[in-house]
């Protein structure tokens, strides 16, 4: 028979395996555990736009991007998913040019994004490529939805890269993001739809102002019990 400090040394072990096991599955990128199937996956190198509405190519700094975007939406629309209960849909999001964030003025902002799953909002945020001098800084939302105060940047996983038109060659004007989301479904077809609503009255062409893009886009189905 075990002493009772190694029983409840064991048992205290035998807890903390349990505990991290279960919070492991919480994760998005550990959700194996609970079944995870890809069931797209297009990073449009190919000119794929099937299953695409509004779909549109542009090549830009070598890459082959879903895009150029500004006050418009583009849905990804799949069926025959397997059975799951999760989607989660990550894109990689290319933010173009002079994006404000969050101030709101009837002139330059606030300048949104959002994604949206069978019609229904599922982000909604902002982001800056102004950069902060002195005491003006517009601060952006993401990663986390509208209204909240992050410096301009933030969560990016690429920033050295110029502008697409009316900052074009100017360097650290074109931010790109990995964006997951994970939201509860069930059905064997999904649409998806990115999305904004930028404002740039003062420019006589505001697409060139300021618009975004799509680097990738990944779907995938989860079982979670």
């Amino acid at each position: 028979m075990l002493p009772k400090i190694k029983l409840s040394f064991l048992f205290f072990f035998m807890l903390l395996i349990i505990s991290l096991g279960l919070g492991s599955c919480q994760q998005d990128t550990v959700c194996d555990c609970a079944g995870v199937d890809e069931v797209y996956s297009n990073d449009f190198s190919k000119s794929d736009l099937s299953n695409i509405e509004n779909g549109r190519l542009l090549v830009f700094q070598r890459d082959t991007l879903l895009g150029n975007y500004n006050n418009e939406e583009v849905s990804l629309t799949l069926q025959q998913l397997p059975k799951h209960n999760i989607v989660r849909v990550t894109v990689e999001l290319w933010v173009h040019d002079s994006w404000d964030g969050n101030p709101d003025n009837a002139i330059g902002g606030p300048d949104f994004w959002y994604m949206k799953v069978e019609g229904e909002e599922v982000m909604r945020t902002t982001f800056s490529n102004t950069p902060c001098e002195s005491t003006f800084c517009p601060r952006q939302s993401y990663p986390h939805d509208y209204f909240r105060q992050n410096f301009p940047k933030t969560g990016a996983i690429r920033t050295n890269i110029p502008g697409l038109c009316h900052l074009a060659n100017q360097p650290n004007n074109t931010t790109v993001y990995r964006i997951t989301k994970l939201v509860k479904h069930a059905d064997q077809k999904v649409r998806i739809t990115l999305g904004d609503q930028l404002l740039q009255t003062n420019s006589p062409n505001p697409k060139c102002d300021e618009s975004w893009s799509v680097g990738k886009i990944e779907v995938a189905t989860l079982f979670v019990m």
